[in-house]
């Protein structure tokens, strides 16, 4: 059944674009279930207000697959930004077809990007290496990449990386509690939900953004997203973010929070 998924089908004009992060904040694997379904519920409502959504999240597009079938999604959503940076839209059989200009263009300019950082990135990994309990881990189309041990280490880390990489004005990091990838710091999930809203034809206003991790903070600004939002179970860090913001901090955690803030900004008004 997970193969067949399929998106709803596209409204006639689209009055808005909805991004949600995953882990933590759609895929629950402490709550009792992974995802509401009153989220579902809620956004096949929201479809007839001539909504999209997608999910933004760090994972790759087959672990977002994953997740999903998982978490027993009866619909797929209408765009994925995957890796924060690569950007998918399903075809009409439920296959994830690549935003190709987009997608290029990134790889261009991390292919670049790492090029010029091999210095500075080889002393970050030195130091990691040799003086921290955290692994410094490569995959493919991610060279370089931190986990920690532990989320102080990784604090500690990242306040030694953002020393180093003065003068590297490119070189970029996207973080989520123990675990750290390097980026382009013009590829994130800000500035890849900007192009969702741009292919949308709908402006920050018109978007809505929700999430619960450091990596979230990037696309919980009001220059991407004038409906910006955090479940309970967000970090500290991220709660006082969209606190500052003036951003909406949920009561409820993960996708009861997603509910309760979509009832805010778009029901409640």
């Amino acid at each position: 059944m997970g193969m067949m998924m399929k998106s709803m089908p596209m409204p006639d004009e689209i009055c808005g674009v909805l991004s949600f992060d995953f882990d933590g904040t759609l895929h629950d694997p402490d709550g009792e279930m992974f995802t509401e379904p009153g989220f579902f519920e809620l956004l096949r409502e929201l479809r007839e207000g001539g909504w999209v959504w997608g999910i933004n999240t760090g994972r790759s597009q087959m672990q977002t697959m994953d997740g999903m079938r998982e978490a027993a999604f009866p619909f797929l959503p209408d765009f994925l930004i995957a890796r924060e940076r690569e950007l998918y839209t399903p075809s009409e059989f439920g296959r994830w077809q690549p935003i190709v200009e987009w997608n290029r263009r990134s790889a261009k300019a991390h292919k670049k990007m790492f090029g010029k950082a091999r210095k500075v990135l080889g002393r970050i990994r030195q130091h990691v290496e040799e003086e921290t309990e955290a692994r410094w881990v490569e995959e493919t189309g991610d060279p370089a990449g931190v986990i920690a041990s532990t989320v102080e280490e990784m604090h500690q880390i990242v306040q030694l990386i953002d020393k180093e990489r003065v003068g590297c004005e490119l070189l970029g990091y996207l973080r989520n509690s123990i675990y750290l990838r390097f980026s382009h710091k013009d590829y994130h999930k800000g500035s890849s939900l900007a192009e969702i809203a741009r292919r949308c034809q709908v402006s920050p206003q018109q978007v809505f953004a929700i999430g619960d991790g450091h990596n979230d903070i990037d696309m919980l600004r009001p220059e991407y997203a004038g409906m910006i939002a955090c479940p309970a179970n967000a970090h500290a860090e991220v709660r006082s973010h969209v606190g500052e913001q003036g951003g909406y901090i949920c009561q409820q955690p993960a996708s009861r929070g997603a509910i309760e803030a979509l009832e805010y900004f778009l029901l409640d008004g």
